[in-house]
């Protein structure tokens, strides 16, 4: 059985005004968190000590158990996939744009860790395609900064077509 872990609002409060000083790797630990991911995705992001880190986080009350889980949890990508094109009604478009900014929002962690962390936070509030737009352009140079030209234009193949 996997573990699913969520940010409480101490957590969440963390990330957004650093008061309780966290050590680094609690700190990107922390962000790595979303919600979504399981215990064994989560140790494979963060390098040192995973269950170590992941249970003082849950002792120190930053965060809590989502869900448990007994196979797998499947891509986003694979759970609600997006319509495309003008067939693609209103209602879907609705219903998939969570679904696709989370996905978004996680490819953009995973790419930039901790130092694009309030980009990331900006992109988990849109509320639209269109706040959502200009954000992901803003990821797409960021990731290109920090990680290449490549891993850009791979981040933007994915992301530009919603």
């Amino acid at each position: 059985m996997t573990r699913i872990f969520r940010k409480t609002e101490k957590g969440v409060d963390e990330i957004a005004t650093r008061a309780n000083r966290l050590v680094p790797r609690l700190r990107t630990a922390l962000i790595l968190v979303d919600g979504t991911r399981g215990e064994t995705e989560l140790s494979n992001l963060i390098k040192q000590h995973p269950a170590e880190t992941l249970e003082e986080l849950l002792t120190m009350g930053y965060i809590e158990v989502a869900a448990v889980t007994e196979a797998p949890k499947k891509a986003v990508s694979e759970e609600a996939p997006v319509k495309k094109g003008a067939a693609a009604d209103a209602g879907s478009a609705e219903k998939a744009f969570p679904a696709f900014r989370a996905e978004a929002v996680r490819a953009f962690n995973d790419l930039t860790g901790p130092a694009g962390e309030a980009l990331a936070m900006k992109m988990e509030k849109a509320a639209s395609r269109e706040q959502l737009g200009p954000l992901l352009q803003t990821a797409f140079q960021i990731i290109s900064n920090a990680r290449g030209t490549q891993a850009a234009v791979e981040f933007k193949a994915r992301f530009a077509s919603f």
